[in-house]
């Protein structure tokens, strides 16, 4: 059991940065921690932590064996839920990572439904567009927007979502309308961080593939720094429809060259390959995949599409 619990310390003591933290993440004293690290330390024969006045960071065999010992951890919390889902009903504690923007937006309102019906599971919910190692940081699933998903994930596909090139009114009307995505080069962006070529947008149009090379004075990593941005009348955004739907509808954005187009991108849902599937995490990607199966935007994407026909085809009955 000492070994389980140094580990535990460990562990705390990494993820948090300092003893004193991990003490009150664990409730224990300050002086339990040191001791249990100390005494893992010595079992091992390594030293796992380096030790300043000011931080702490991992040494080589540290980082190593925490991310083993993390692994082991979830082994472990899955072999608890398996013993607590033997009468079938999902219990237990689900790690959960999605976008922050998508989180609040799409995410949140389901929630209080989700555990309504689930009484035995909670959720522990962490928001950041950073790409995390779902494996290694211990999480159960994470949602992911992006046209491939990790071939090393499981996955599944949850809906899908466009690129909205738009502005505000306020804008457009100081600069004027662009006519092709190459005007774009002119004009003020509002960049997103995490884009993989994040000043140069690239588009598929009525001639064919067309790149610009933008010019951002603004770039958040968070959408809703970009759509804030832009609302105030900061430049043009390249967002997804989830995110700008309500500004287009309340007039506050304009959508222009729907014509030029990126694809569409899926929302997934991702999870580690393991053989035991808990039942938590099944029915969580059920009511998931459930939840979006009309998405609130799609209504958005759907007359773009009809926007982009040709006049004869977008008659047509």
């Amino acid at each position: 059991m000492n070994k389980l619990r140094e580990i535990e310390c460990f562990i705390a003591v990494v993820e948090s940065g300092s003893f004193v933290k991990a003490a009150v993440t664990l409730g224990i004293s300050k002086t339990a921690i040191s001791r249990y690290v100390a005494d893992l330390e010595a079992r091992l024969g390594t030293r796992l932590l380096q030790r300043t006045t000011r931080r702490l960071s991992l040494t080589e065999p540290g980082q190593r064996y925490v991310e083993r010992c993390r692994q082991i951890l979830a082994e472990l919390d899955e072999a608890d839920a398996m013993a607590g889902e033997q009468d079938g009903q999902p219990a237990g504690p689900l790690r959960i990572n999605a976008p922050h923007t998508f989180g609040v937006l799409h995410l949140a309102p389901l929630w209080p439904t989700f555990l309504a019906r689930h009484p035995q599971v909670s959720l522990d919910i962490t928001l950041s567009d950073r790409l995390v190692d779902i494996v290694d940081e211990g999480f159960d699933l994470a949602i992911r927007i992006t046209r491939l998903p990790d071939s090393s994930l499981v996955h599944r596909r949850l809906a899908g979502t466009r690129m909205v090139l738009c502005a505000s009114p306020d804008y457009l009307g100081r600069h004027g309308i662009p006519q092709h995505p190459s005007e774009l080069a002119h004009h003020e962006t509002v960049g997103y961080s995490y884009f993989s070529h994040r000043r140069e947008w690239r588009f598929d149009g009525p001639d064919g593939p067309v790149s610009v090379r933008t010019h951002a004075r603004l770039i958040a990593d968070n959408g809703d720094t970009c759509l804030a941005a832009a609302v105030a009348g900061a430049g043009i955004i390249l967002q997804p429809a989830f995110l700008v739907q309500d500004a287009l509808r309340d007039g506050q954005l304009v959508e222009f060259l729907p014509e030029y187009t990126q694809g569409e991108t899926g929302i997934y849902v991702v999870y580690p390959t393991r053989k035991y599937l808990s039942a938590k995490v099944r029915v969580l990607i059920d009511f998931l995949v459930e939840a979006f199966a009309m998405p609130g935007w799609r209504a958005l994407d759907e007359n773009a599409r009809t926007t982009n026909l040709p006049a004869s085809a977008a008659k047509a009955p």
